[in-house]
């Protein structure tokens, strides 16, 4: 079975040598646009590429503003900061997530608590949130707090994972009832839909990546969106070392961050997202491919968008039926030179993390020891 694989995985990519998991494509403007902004001066966090980029990706996200940061992490960060998360109180996510999602929560001085995932759509589980906070959570005038650590409960973070959307209409609802806002993590998910609607934008307010991995980039980078006038102006401020705007005087007036994204890096990000719907087509195109081999593969399951959605189809994923058969599979791959990786360590096992509360993690046990990340870099022509 392991030799299929690798071979199809082969045939797919046209290659006898290495197979990446995701190498990025520059295809287009990027070098025109960076020689541009050289030429200009203007190469740090300020100048018309930067406020290009975020008119852009509102209008590509439906958001009413979008922030651009210089990594997922900081706009989440950002987001979480502005959604109420402060020290000393938790907020609720999901342990099958890369580390930044629990990392920037802890930037806040708060702590994560684990839910489960859905098995489909490897993202936070409505009902595990829903069955967790009704076991341990009670609702006070001033907001809602866990019973069992007594602390205040501030925010939900789900993270669509592989750029799969969780099922939002649900989570809303149920964070709804509990007074929580939801931040989305997007950090994957740029031109994902669910009913229609771009994730990222159905939270107070949601992050997105452009780290070198991600279906577009800028070497890093990220924007965090929000359909909030005074959200979209505290965001953009604190973002900027909270400068108190003035013609020569260095005023602040917050502990503000350094985490603006520079002209240079949103120029070649300008150019990147020119190329976005061809890059999401492509993508599809090879998650296709990818299901069809699948289907007729036993003991393995592709890893689908779930059901209302348009999932961008970023990073394409396969589980088997064991832990020992993923091993197999891991080993088989590298040695051959496919550059196939497991998914991430349940945020629990980490030593930083290993104190946090969880609820049993029944779906996220299972997809850590079997699921497997397979080569998803773009198979586009020049032409296509």
């Amino acid at each position: 079975m392991n030799q299929e694989i690798i071979d199809f995985i082969r045939g797919l990519y046209g290659s006898e040598g290495v197979v990446p998991l995701h190498a990025p494509v520059f295809r287009g403007n990027e070098k025109k646009y960076l020689l541009d902004s050289i030429d200009s001066t203007y190469v740090s966090s300020v100048g018309p590429y930067v406020n290009r980029l975020e008119a852009t990706l509102a209008e590509i996200t439906g958001a009413r503003f979008a922030v651009a940061t210089v990594n997922g992490t900081a706009a989440l960060h950002i987001g979480l900061k502005l959604a109420g998360v402060e020290p000393g109180t938790e907020v609720i996510t999901q342990a099958l997530t890369f580390v930044a999602t629990a990392n920037a929560i802890a930037y806040c001085g708060a702590r994560p608590v684990f839910c489960d995932v859905d098995a489909d759509t490897l993202g936070l589980s409505p009902t595990a949130v829903d069955q967790f906070l009704a076991a341990n959570a009670q609702r006070r005038s001033d907001g809602c707090y866990n019973k069992t650590s007594g602390a205040r409960i501030t925010a939900c973070v789900p993270m669509h994972t592989f750029g799969h959307p969780v099922r939002l209409d649900e989570l809303l609802a149920v964070c709804a009832a509990w007074g929580l806002p939801v931040v989305e993590d997007a950090a994957e998910a740029l031109g994902s839909t669910y009913h229609g609607k771009a994730v990222g934008t159905f939270g107070l307010l949601g992050a997105i990546s452009f780290n070198g991995n991600k279906i577009v980039t800028c070497g890093g980078g990220g924007v965090l969106l929000t359909n909030d006038t005074a959200l979209a102006r505290r965001a953009r401020h604190l973002t900027t070392t909270a400068k108190v705007a003035h013609p020569y005087e260095y005023v602040h007036d917050a502990i503000g961050y350094n985490y603006r994204l520079p002209n240079l890096n949103a120029a070649v990000l300008c150019a990147q997202l020119e190329q976005l719907p061809a890059l999401i087509a492509n993508q599809r195109d090879t998650a296709r491919q990818y299901a069809a081999f699948f289907r007729g593969l036993d003991r393995t399951n592709f890893i689908a968008e779930p059901a209302g959605a348009r999932s961008n189809c970023w990073l394409n994923a396969v589980q088997f039926e064991s832990q020992p058969e993923r091993d197999a599979f891991l080993s088989a791959s590298h040695a051959a030179g496919i550059m196939s990786r497991p998914i991430w360590r349940l945020m629990q096992r980490l030593e930083m993390y290993r104190d946090c509360q969880t609820d049993r993690l029944e779906n996220s046990g299972r997809l850590e020891a079997t699921v497997v990340n397979l080569p998803s870099s773009a198979r586009m022509q020049d032409g296509n």
